[in-house]
């Protein structure tokens, strides 16, 4: 918090007329030096000391925002809070005001935020309470509410291409609100569309707004079912950690081909998701892109099936996931590891007993960063997505009339009711200086994971060992180029293990992950 002098040097002359009275003459004739930029430094903080230390008791008279422009006042307001006017000590003043700083700071819409303490103007009467002060909270607004990207992303594992595109629109009406839009176009038929929109606490709002639409369209990989996914996600309470958000959404698995397994046949047509999720979060990493030392962990818990509709989806589920950031003092380096686990416990019942819904079970693979994300299981460099873990085989399709041949029969992902997967990740200065000052780095990693299907009500009676000696596992090393919107990898990932029908390649591959 940036102080000024007025309200400090008023209390240090006060102090120093004190001091006089016992002094007495002896110093009346010494002229008493100048005193220098830094000593005028020095002083300041030895008052402000003074006064942290003795518990100075004060007035606040005004809270004073100056600087919005774009921005609406009480927006502004809420973020400040009425800690700041309510503040009855200097320390309590101090608090606040980093509080109302930080709060300022993350609603993204100001460049810089300064809160300065001064003496309140003459004629404001005083009372016992201590000395009346005003708070001066300065703003300035960050240029340009408008911002978007567009990515073309090509995977050469999977023969894909894909084009993302984002837009972005801040404090468009002076609320310090975001709305956003995404989209993803695949050559594979995938296709993914969003619109969200995130208002922050306003007036008698008493958490930020957040809503979202979303529409997916999907082609498992090598697989004959296709995914059609339409719903509606809002937010009932978001601060810095918690957040807790509904989601209704309305899917349909279909088969076009007729060639998915039985345990695949009983999941298919629609279903309902309406579901209560709530997510606790810190990152106290110093960089998203590279982060060279601090921790992350989120812990997220789902209930699914909140509907009475007979198709609504009912599951409870759990997921965990720790980071922690080390640095190692050479070449800039920093070792990154993480641990994931997630269990879903399915609610209803099929012809086969207790069966999880397909969408929600856990799917390892693909070539997400692992040092990126965030999210519970998921990320198995070097293994395609859906590529790992148990598997149904399809029935073969029906012969074709003019060459008398038949559809090869393909295994169906079926996806864990438990998972488990780690990492280790060593990052390292590539030794040249055009690389360094692009941020351009090079990185080592290995990776592990696993997931399998419960199929016993109690927990206990699940086969741990098994789980374990099973285990997936890829190294690699690799550079990475960091930009403002995503996370650009070239690596060469080596399969250390894998089992049959484990879809997984030794080779190079590209990843491209958002921060």
């Amino acid at each position: 918090m940036a102080t000024t002098s007025n309200y400090l040097e008023e209390h240090y002359d006060n102090d120093e007329e004190e001091d006089d009275e016992f002094d007495g003459d002896e110093d009346d004739d010494e002229p008493s030096p100048p005193l220098s930029a830094g000593s005028e430094e020095d002083r300041l903080e030895a008052v402000l000391r003074r006064l942290t230390a003795d518990e100075v008791r004060i007035r606040v008279h005004d809270v004073a925002i100056r600087g919005c422009a774009r921005t609406r006042r009480a927006a502004a307001e809420a973020a400040v809070g009425s800690d700041l006017s309510r503040a009855a000590t200097v320390p309590e003043l101090l608090r606040a005001a980093a509080a109302a700083g930080e709060r300022l700071r993350r609603l993204g819409a100001f460049e810089s935020v300064s809160i300065t303490l001064d003496a309140a103007p003459p004629g404001v009467p005083a009372d016992g309470r201590g000395g009346v002060v005003v708070v001066l909270v300065d703003v300035t607004e960050a240029r340009g509410a408008a911002a978007g990207g567009l990515g073309i992303f090509a995977n050469t594992e999977t023969r894909s291409c894909s084009v993302d595109g984002s837009l972005r629109f801040k404090n468009l009406f002076g609320y310090c609100e975001t709305w956003d839009a995404s989209g993803t176009l695949g050559l594979d038929q995938t296709m993914e569309l969003g619109v969200g929109a995130t208002i922050p606490r306003i007036g008698a709002i008493p958490t930020p707004l957040v809503a979202r639409v979303s529409f997916l369209s999907e082609d498992w990989l090598k697989s004959s079912i296709k995914e059609h996914l339409m719903g509606v996600s809002v937010g009932l309470l978001s601060t810095m950690n918690h957040n807790i958000a509904y989601n209704l959404s309305w899917r349909t698995i279909t088969d076009p081909a007729r060639m998915s397994s039985s345990s695949i046949r009983e999941q298919l047509e629609h279903s309902l998701l309406s579901s209560m999720k709530y997510t606790y979060k810190i990152d106290q990493r110093d960089s998203r892109t590279r982060p060279t030392r601090g921790f992350a962990f989120l812990s997220s818990s789902q209930v699914g099936g909140l509907a009475p509709d007979s198709k609504s989806a009912r599951f409870v589920r759990q997921e965990f996931d720790l980071r922690v950031s080390m640095p190692l003092g050479v070449w800039n380096g920093a070792l990154n590891a993480g641990v994931a686990a997630g269990i879903i416990h399915p609610l209803a019942r099929g012809s086969t007993g207790s069966i999880s819904p397909l969408p929600e079970r856990f799917y390892l693979g693909g070539n997400k960063s692992l040092v990126c994300r965030l999210g519970g299981p998921s990320s198995l460099l070097g293994f395609k997505s859906r590529g790992l873990g148990t598997t149904g085989s399809q029935t073969c399709a029906p012969k074709n009339s003019e060459n008398d041949s038949s559809i090869s029969p393909e295994l169906d992902a079926v996806g864990g009711d438990i998972a488990l997967t780690a990492f280790a990740d060593l990052s390292f200065d590539i030794p040249l200086k055009p690389l360094r000052e692009l941020g351009i780095h090079g990185h080592a990693f290995f990776s592990a994971g696993n997931h399998a299907k419960l199929t016993e009500r109690d927990i206990r009676k699940f086969p741990l060992t098994e789980f374990l000696k099973t285990f997936r596992s890829s190294a690699g090393f690799g550079v990475v180029v960091p930009t403002r919107l995503f996370r650009i990898e070239m690596n060469y990932c080596h399969i250390l293990k894998q089992f049959d029908h484990d879809k997984a390649k030794t080779g190079i591959q590209f990843n491209f992950s958002s921060p």
